[in-house]
């Protein structure tokens, strides 16, 4: 599990879960938890109970508060929407009120909406007293303490007992029985796992089939009686209401990173040549760690792998077979990749080879070279690996804010480069090579960036003054590079490329992906600077009016793909900021 710090970024440790997480969960599981929040909770089923949320890569888990039980709420695969709620609930009071953070979570689920009256029986038939009657939750306030740190408080017995009739009671709210929530309970190292969810479109599916009454209305009706609509194994929407109380929550970014994650994960995992590259290898050489690989052996193998990538006068091709080790072995291993950001000398070594092999050998006409692209391209791949679902590590953060972000400025300065190969010669097939070279360093140099605006992202939304690795800030960074224009138009080009072609044929995995990231760095653009917004659409808002078309759009992004439905969206606001 990923271990908290001083990152701003981060969220605080409770021993106590912590504790409960590691013993009744599975070593797989424990270990990919990101981030967990005390928060209300409200669903279908479970009226504004204070619980805990659990943030796995896969999965989203809710436990009681304290903790008994683990139950699944949901899997990311499901995931329609994960939005904030601009409101003031009426069931808080004083400064938890207006500081509360109301995130919405819209999902996809095939079991049917449980009924009001059966949660309660079941609680009787468990020998658990019986939750707040209906007509008494909408006029009941929630009073939670909270420490100096403005985090929720334990409550004394004596506490407890005096706020008895504000707050559901604690065993109502534990929910031994998985069905108590509507949720499924987390695979025990006995079971074996499966997928549990398989959506296959994206349209919306109601909770009536009858056309007497108007859809919407049959909606609210059952939201407020919380009536089984729905024939079991029809897949339909669900909500998932989180009312996080605490000031310093990071508890919606770290659920748009999970889910970012996810949907660039699965999506790419429908490619069987990544899928090969990230499976588990029976070769034991360093560098390569296997999944349920100690932590102590992950980091000799990384130890011995990370001395000989500094060992000096080390040869271009050792170093490019070195680093082709680490990335396939951070494909495998998401510790290896905290085990980078610990390690800061290797993150420093790439980037400064990065500078010396993308801008400091060039000649001085400015030709790139075959070695240099190689070289420099697998740096950037092996650099983006290493931001995946590495979020929570706070040697990460620490990293890269040092010296007021004196590292990160280096990377973000160092990747971008000229998009325009410049040649001595006239359409040689030596230039035809290094252009489809340099094609993809790019598209590798955008994921990159992509997984730097994702850090911007979440610094954006966070109060504190040493925060200060904002996309504006990034954005700002590159604003004097010379190449920074071009590199954007190359981008924006290429999404017009991708979306305009006539032919009807879908995109691969990998190519939706890269879309995605293409569309989220010309947003940030549109949204985030001045300079680049009328860049883009001084050049190119007449190219995406007549040959982007949202049809077109659909046709290119198979609907059983993740990151479908995102993209589609993605591509809406670049059409509309363009206009």
């Amino acid at each position: 599990m990923a271990r908290t710090g001083s990152g701003a970024l981060l969220w605080r440790r409770n021993m106590k879960l912590d504790t409960f997480l590691k013993r009744n969960t599975e070593r797989a599981v424990y270990e990919r938890i990101r981030a967990y929040e005390p928060c209300v909770v409200i669903s279908e089923t479970v009226k504004k109970v204070y619980m805990h949320v659990v943030l796995s890569d896969e999965r989203v888990y809710l436990t009681e508060y304290p903790p008994r039980t683990l139950t699944e709420a949901f899997n990311f695969r499901c995931v329609r929407h994960i939005e904030l709620v601009n409101d003031l609930p009426d069931f808080l009071h004083g400064k938890d009120r207006e500081r509360c953070q109301h995130i919405l979570i819209t999902y996809i689920t095939d079991k049917p909406a449980a009924r009001g009256r059966d949660w309660l029986r079941r609680d009787r038939r468990a020998g658990l007293r019986p939750a707040t009657p209906a007509s008494r939750r909408p006029s009941d306030c929630l009073t939670i303490p909270h420490t100096l740190g403005g985090y929720p408080a334990q409550r004394s017995p004596s506490e407890s007992a005096t706020e008895h009739h504000m707050l559901p009671p604690p065993r109502s709210a534990s929910c031994p029985n998985p069905d108590t929530l509507g949720l499924l309970r987390i695979p025990h190292p006995a079971s074996t796992a499966s997928s549990l969810y398989s959506p296959t479109s994206n349209h919306r599916l109601f909770l009536s089939d009858t056309g007497q009454v108007p859809r919407k209305l049959i909606t609210v009706l059952s939201r407020l009686l919380g009536r089984d609509c729905v024939n079991s194994g029809e897949e339909r929407e669900a909500e998932l209401h989180l009312y996080a109380v605490s000031p310093t929550s990071r508890l919606y970014l770290h659920l748009q990173s999970s889910w970012n994650s996810f949907i660039i994960r699965s999506t790419l995992s429908l490619d069987p040549l990544y899928r090969r590259r990230c499976s588990a290898s029976s070769d034991s050489s360093p560098g390569k760690a296997l999944p349920g690989i100690s932590w102590e052996r992950t980091a000799h193998l990384f130890a011995q792998l990370s001395s000989e990538l500094l060992q000096e006068g080390i040869g271009v091709e050792s170093l490019y077979l070195l680093l082709q080790e680490l990335s396939t072995a951070a494909h495998r291993n998401i510790a290896l990749r905290r085990l980078f950001w610990r390690s800061s000398e290797v993150c420093v070594f790439l980037v400064q080879t990065l500078e010396e092999s993308l801008h400091g050998c060039q000649s001085l006409h400015g030709v790139y070279t075959a070695d240099q692209l190689l070289l420099s391209t697998l740096i950037v791949q092996t650099l983006a690996v290493m931001f995946r679902e590495t979020e929570v590590e706070p040697a990460r953060f620490n990293l890269l804010s040092a010296k007021k972000g004196a590292l990160a400025s280096r990377m973000l300065l160092a990747l971008i480069c000229d998009a325009e190969l410049q040649t001595q010669k006239q359409r040689s097939l030596v230039d035809c090579e290094l252009q489809a070279l340099l094609a993809e360093y790019l598209d590798s140099a955008c994921s990159l960036l992509f997984e730097l605006l994702l850090l911007g992202h979440e610094a954006s939304r966070c109060s504190l003054t040493e925060n200060f690795l904002s996309v504006g800030w990034i954005l700002r960074v590159l604003q004097p590079h010379p190449h920074l224009m071009s590199f954007v138009s190359h981008q924006a080009q290429q999404v017009i490329v991708v979306l305009s072609d006539l032919q009807d044929s879908p995109l691969a995995p990998s190519q939706s992906v890269l879309l995605f990231q293409r569309c989220r760095l010309l947003l940030a653009c549109l949204q985030y600077n001045n300079l680049l917004a009328q860049h883009l659409r001084s050049h190119f808002r007449e190219e995406f009016r007549y040959f982007v078309k949202l049809s077109c759009v659909e046709v290119k992004l198979p609907p059983h793909y993740p990151i479908s439905p995102p993209t589609l969206r993605l591509v809406e606001q670049i059409l509309t900021l363009l206009k």
